[in-house]
């Protein structure tokens, strides 16, 4: 069996990867997930692991018996370029890490550690402690927490807030979650509570998949009925809050921060520079900027090799694969 293996995310954990995959399969490292390194690459390959498969390789690849993705998105794969019964999979093993950078983001941002590091380092001492005019910071005890999107993500974004003593409530598309076994105070569908979930939560974790009923769910309107203290998470993907209103809702203090992991714009392929967004966000004191990293740890890819490898064997046994996304008729 020949394994392609095209994310570059898993170059790091070469070794690892290589001894997840069945033994005897000749594993061959792309440079890039570029088209033209791939092409002649994957000619006479049986798995590609890659979240990329432009038309051009999976026209190339026609023995291809399986894609799959190291991580959840698969949107760049090609299907309609696929050879027939080919299978695509993907992974995600991040929300651990996601969880994680919610909760160290929002203690960061309610804590006031953003600006009391820039006042320290010029020498200020911006707390009660020594200037009574400085405000009280805020813990997450008692604090309501807004889940938007309670998926695998957000489940264990909420297992992690909910230990710090904070108050849950949840909306999803199909309005399916059950509020008690979550430990959640309530729970609805977004078309019907979402406005309600803004308007009463100190924390706003968005986490929603993008599509075109989601894409900019949480405009001006919607970010101006939140508490004007309110922090604001985004793991989900940009374009789920609209862009210039998020801008002007932390630049006049509408609400109190936000801390967003994925962006407007991203660097061209190949790539580690280009603009997050053509709006000035890196001026703002009130906002946590990160290059959608929230989900980039060495414990998420090390899950994402064992389980793609497990998928392989399952291939080569020729057993019914986990996480299909689809089949090529």
């Amino acid at each position: 069996m020949k394994i392609v293996v095209a994310d570059q995310n898993l170059a790091g954990l070469r070794a690892e990867t290589e001894a997840a995959l069945p033994a005897g399969s000749k594993v061959v490292w792309s440079a890039s997930r570029e088209a033209s390194d791939l092409v002649a690459l994957v000619a006479d390959a049986d798995v590609l692991i890659s979240g990329r498969c432009p038309k051009g390789v999976g026209a190339a690849g026609a023995g291809l018996r399986l894609v799959h993705a190291a991580g959840a998105g698969t949107d760049g794969i090609d299907l309609g370029a696929l050879p027939a019964g080919c299978t695509v999979a993907n992974t995600f093993h991040h929300e651990d890490s996601i969880a994680e950078y919610v909760l160290a983001s929002t203690i960061l941002l309610r804590r006031g550690f953003l600006a009391q590091d820039t006042a320290l380092r010029a020498g200020d001492w911006p707390t009660p402690a020594h200037d009574p005019t400085a405000p009280w910071a805020e813990s997450l005890q008692g604090a309501t927490v807004g889940l938007v999107g309670f998926g695998h993500i957000g489940a264990r974004t909420w297992d992690r807030l909910r230990a710090f003593g904070a108050r849950g409530v949840a909306v999803s598309r199909r309005g399916t979650i059950d509020a008690a076994t979550h430990g959640l105070a309530w729970a609805g569908s977004t078309a019907e509570r979402l406005d309600a979930l803004l308007a009463g939560s100190d924390v706003v974790v968005v986490s929603a998949p993008l599509n075109p009923e989601t894409e900019g769910m949480i405009g001006a309107a919607e970010l101006g009925s939140m508490k004007d203290s309110a922090v604001l998470v985004n793991v989900g993907r940009g374009p789920l809050v609209d862009e210039a209103a998020l801008y002007a809702a932390l630049r006049d203090g509408t609400i109190g921060g936000a801390a967003i992991d994925v962006w407007y714009g991203y660097p061209e392929p190949g790539t580690s520079h280009g603009e997050p967004s053509s709006l000035p966000f890196r001026e703002l004191g009130n906002v946590l900027m990160t290059p959608h990293s929230s989900g980039l740890t060495r414990q998420t890819f090390l899950g994402r090799a064992a389980e793609i490898g497990v998928n392989v064997h399952r291939l080569a046994a020729g057993e019914e694969l986990a996480n299909v996304v689809a089949v090529v008729r």
